[in-house]
């Protein structure tokens, strides 16, 4: 066995509600504390990891680069103990990563904040401005009263003001624009950023938990080298704020798997027929797919309807790169999601997106039941190293925080994770009445290469540039510490 193989790599450097069935379990859940490790244990713990690659057989993909770019801090946020939303899933997730060896086969980046020039590049500047001023908030401010008025829709149920908020979303977009800029600078085929996916941010506007559209930021960074961006969502919610930001462009083609019932599920939009601009002279007119599902939906019939369009989208379209979001709300037993989608039945699609051997970002998402988010996204990450046939099922022994998956194994059955499965209201006939539908839209897509590239995004380098070399400074002089790990190889910044 090689062993050089297993040498260290340091990190470079609206709302419509929910029928929530299961809250309490989920808020005491959150409120166990999950404690931090010292170095001893620590120091343990990495050679438990490293065993674990040599165990398992996890080493470097052949003919290919992965890439996994995430920065820690973001894990201690949190937007209020009833909130769904929990960043320490984050933590689970890289809690089950690790303890599979996963970090050996990738390189690994610790991403700095997205800057306000970088968010501005999407985002309006009276948003920036107010989201950076808002002061945080206890409690949201239409609980004792519905009809109360939020600007820009933030300090709400939906997207409460909670400390640290704009340093969260810097967080956030940071990871998934330095995905993105490894997979433009050719770094890396498949970058994943499991901290990102935030979909239905718009461009002066929180929306469903989003407040920064970190997707529509990295889209633009590939637009730059790449002629035709394909984005796929697979999250139980529309994918809204980034099919809006793309509307008028062919250059990207956005396509959402999700839960479509528009008078009780968020965000309400995303009918079969709505397929962009009806005015056919617009660029983006077809080149937004959405395929609304209903409860109970199985992986069966969700990898067949997947493997189908997405097959006939790439073959007539001809995207250069992919953008993925894995939104892991669409799996069973989630807080807000009700489909029958188990942990395998989800990576399918990530597998069936890889075999097109495109560049790709591999984006987060939904998903508020941590332990399955974890589940899913570890083994969506083994699948873009190529190691999904030999991590066993089996969660290790020396996992932290193992106790908190309930059940011992990467892929539970229905029955441990719903106790029931849902009643399947999705029907053969309607399913195939989708996917003849989506064959017909894309009759009227410019069948590739003739799909000319209309909108060029400006060219933020000079200003990155500056910035990145500012920051770099500011943090050397602030972080001694941290310059001495570096010097010892145990360690360094995102490169940048």
């Amino acid at each position: 066995m090689n062993a050089a193989a297993y040498q260290y790599r340091p990190p470079k450097p609206n709302y419509l509600p929910h029928d929530i069935e299961v809250d309490e379990p989920v808020v005491e859940e959150y409120t166990l504390p999950l404690g931090k490790a010292d170095d001893r244990e620590n120091a343990i713990f990495f050679n438990k990891m490293k065993f674990a690659a040599q165990e398992y057989g996890i080493s470097r993909p052949k003919g290919y680069t992965v890439s996994y770019h995430a920065t820690p801090e973001m894990e201690k946020h949190h937007f209020g103990q009833t909130h769904p939303m929990k960043p320490w899933r984050l933590t689970l997730t890289k809690s089950l990563v690790t303890s599979y060896g996963m970090p050996f086969a990738m390189d690994n980046y610790v991403t700095r904040e997205a800057t306000y020039e970088e968010l501005n590049a999407f985002h309006g500047g009276d948003y920036l401005d107010y989201l950076i001023t808002a002061a945080p908030e206890d409690q949201p401010r239409d609980i004792e009263n519905p009809d109360k008025e939020v600007k820009y829709n933030l300090g709400g149920s939906d997207c409460p003001l909670f400390h640290g908020l704009y340093n969260y979303c810097s967080m956030s977009a940071g990871c998934s624009l330095d995905a993105a800029r490894k997979i433009c600078s050719k770094q890396s085929d498949i970058a994943i950023t499991w901290g990102g996916g935030l979909h239905h941010a718009k461009k002066y506007e929180a929306s469903g938990f989003c407040y920064i559209n970190d997707i529509v930021l990295a889209i633009l960074q590939l637009l730059r080298i790449y002629p035709r961006v394909l984005y796929i969502d697979i999250d139980v919610h529309h994918g809204d704020g980034v099919e809006e930001a793309f509307f008028s462009t062919d250059r990207v083609m956005t396509v959402s798997f999700h839960k479509y019932q528009p008078e009780s599920f968020f965000p309400g939009t995303g009918a079969l027929e709505d397929n962009g601009p009806k005015n056919e002279h617009n660029a983006g007119a077809h080149h937004a797919i959405n395929v609304p599902l209903q409860d109970g939906i199985t992986d069966e019939q969700y990898e067949a309807l997947f493997q189908s369009i997405i097959g006939a989208i790439n073959e007539r379209y001809r995207p250069s790169a992919i953008a993925l979001q894995c939104g892991a709300d669409s799996l069973a037993g989630d807080r807000l999601g009700r489909f029958n989608l188990r942990v395998q039945g989800h990576g399918a699609c990530v597998k069936y997106c890889k075999s097109l051997g495109l560049p790709m970002i591999l984006f987060g998402g939904g998903g508020y039941t941590p332990r399955n988010v974890a589940r899913a996204w570890a083994y969506e990450t083994s699948i873009a190293i190529g190691a999904d046939a030999n991590i066993p099922e089996t969660i290790p022994e020396h996992a932290p925080w193992r106790e908190h998956f309930v059940h011992d194994t990467l892929f539970p059955s229905l029955e441990q994770s719903l106790h029931e499965p849902r009643h399947n209201r999705n029907s053969e006939k309607r399913l195939r009445e989708i996917v003849t539908h989506v064959h017909e839209q894309l009759r009227f897509v410019a069948h590739a290469p003739s799909v000319q590239s209309q909108i060029i995004p400006p060219d933020l380098g000079p200003i990155r540039d500056e910035v990145e070399a500012r920051l770099k400074e500011e943090k050397e002089e602030r972080d001694e510490g941290l310059r001495r790990i570096r010097e010892e190889g145990m360690g360094e910044a995102m490169e940048y």
